[in-house]
């Protein structure tokens, strides 16, 4: 795990991870904030600082994992400050993947200028903005699966109608254990992979998998 390569790949791989997972949840405590919610905003989480979002465990996660996996604090949302709370909820729980696909898109444009020759940059930031949008797009599509504490789980939930919410509660009792197995067994990789290597290929132009 901690070969050669790690400097090099803690070098390109971590600060593109910690940027992405920030400006994730900074959009989720932005948006929270637009429909009336300030809990965010005054707890400091309104904010594109990394260390305000970072999480201990998940930072220790990522690198253990050789920077696979790993995740930032949630941010914290009161629902009873929410103006129209399931609409609310739709667009707070959208806004993270959203923006990662955003980020994607202008590391895809950066990662085409750069390895087309139009500018000539260092290899290390050419691969910077590779992993850039791999990450992001790893990110928006993992976050959009329906699985508690997702978001995914969340947008489902508020595009069903309500009476279908005591069946999903009930189900998000036993959705952080489905996560955490497909997590342990690679399942993700598996199931997303093929959508990830359509994605990369459509922000960079490469084929990759």
């Amino acid at each position: 795990m901690f070969g050669p390569d790690f400097i090099k790949n803690a070098l390109i791989a971590a600060p593109a991870i910690l940027f992405s997972l920030t400006v994730h949840e900074f959009f989720h405590a932005y948006i929270a904030f637009r429909f009336g919610d300030t809990t965010a905003k005054d707890m400091g989480r309104l904010t594109l600082n990394p260390l305000a979002h970072l999480d201990l465990f998940g930072t220790l996660m990522m690198f253990l994992s050789g920077f696979r996996f790993g995740w930032a604090k949630p941010v914290p949302i009161n629902p009873y400050h929410l103006k129209n709370p399931r609409v609310a909820d739709f667009w707070i729980s959208i806004a993270g993947p959203f923006s990662n696909l955003g980020l994607a898109f202008i590391f895809g444009v950066l990662f085409r200028i750069a390895y087309g020759g139009i500018i000539q940059l260092p290899p290390g930031i050419v691969q910077f903005f590779l992993f850039g949008v791999i990450v992001n797009i790893s990110l928006a599509l993992f976050n959009m699966i329906p699985l508690y504490p997702l978001d995914g789980s969340h947008i489902l939930k508020n595009i069903l109608p309500a009476r279908y919410e005591i069946v999903l509660v009930e189900f998000e009792r036993f959705a952080p254990f489905i996560l955490m197995f497909l997590i342990i067994i690679g399942g993700f990789g598996f199931i997303l992979g093929p959508f990830i290597a359509i994605f990369v290929q459509l922000f960079t132009g490469l084929k990759v998998g």
